[in-house]
């Protein structure tokens, strides 16, 4: 439990069998449910996260690769099943540090916020920690996002996240982006509801882990999912029940 919550964490894995022990190994003590959702890994991914042997620990398997979003969709209900109020984020490589899952539960708790972002860009000595290229592009893509979704986060492609389970009902995660891309169109859906994001300063960590993430990726995939999430706010900007007379103000 934290602070009167009970907390679980997702953790998609997709052949990470050297690094998801690590990951499970970090997770905070007030964290009440982990749930692995192994996306099809052909590696020992699941049995590398049971071999941990923490209570906690529930991994679900997909039967073939769905994709990154989809994995945290699978988790996403699967927290809310068992009942969990706060559901967060990690990757399964050990790339976000579990210090800064505490954080990320505050704001939910204390700004009144529906969903958290880890912001990387925000720590302080960011430009030494993250590589030139990705600061760039991260930036970048931010950029766009905003424009795309009319949310104010930072950095958009940062997983490390947290969220309520109210939001998580509200969200249609059926039509989530199902691979990379996904944050850009869960911050759309966020949007599209009128749920609060904000941004939370989480710090770089990168050491071996191996990014999946490449340029067709970022010049491709993510500018197509921000063209898709604009098309839906236009499509309910125009499917929109009009408000009566009395209501717009109008005399």
């Amino acid at each position: 439990m934290f602070r009167g919550s009970r907390i679980a964490v997702v953790v998609p894995a997709y052949h990470e069998a050297r690094l998801v022990g690590r990951t499970l190994r970090a997770m905070p003590g007030f964290v009440d449910l982990v749930v692995v959702v192994d996306d099809a890994s052909t590696d020992g991914t699941s049995e590398a996260a049971r071999a941990v042997a923490d209570p906690r620990v529930e991994v679900v398997r997909h039967a073939h690769n769905r994709g990154v979003g989809a994995a945290i969709a699978t988790g996403y209900r699967a927290a809310v099943d068992r009942g969990c109020e706060l559901v967060a984020v990690m990757a399964g490589d050990d790339q976000m540090h579990p210090d800064d899952l505490e954080p990320l539960l505050d704001a939910l708790l204390d700004a009144g916020a529906d969903y958290a972002k880890g912001d990387r860009l925000a720590w302080p000595d960011v430009t030494s920690r993250m590589p030139r290229l990705r600061l760039a592009g991260n930036r970048v893509l931010s950029a766009l996002t905003r424009l795309a979704t009319g949310t104010g986060v930072h950095d958009s492609q940062c997983g490390y996240t947290a969220i309520t389970a109210r939001a998580i009902t509200a969200l249609p995660l059926e039509r989530l982006w199902p691979r990379y891309g996904y944050p850009n169109d869960l911050l759309g859906m966020l949007g599209d509801a009128g749920l609060r994001v904000v941004d939370v300063p989480v710090r770089p960590v990168y050491a071996d882990e191996r990014s999946g993430i490449g340029f067709r990726h970022a010049l491709v995939v993510i500018p197509y999912v921000l063209l898709r999430v604009v098309a839906r706010r236009g499509w309910l900007r125009m499917t929109a029940p009009a408000l009566p007379a009395e209501a717009s103000g109008s005399r």
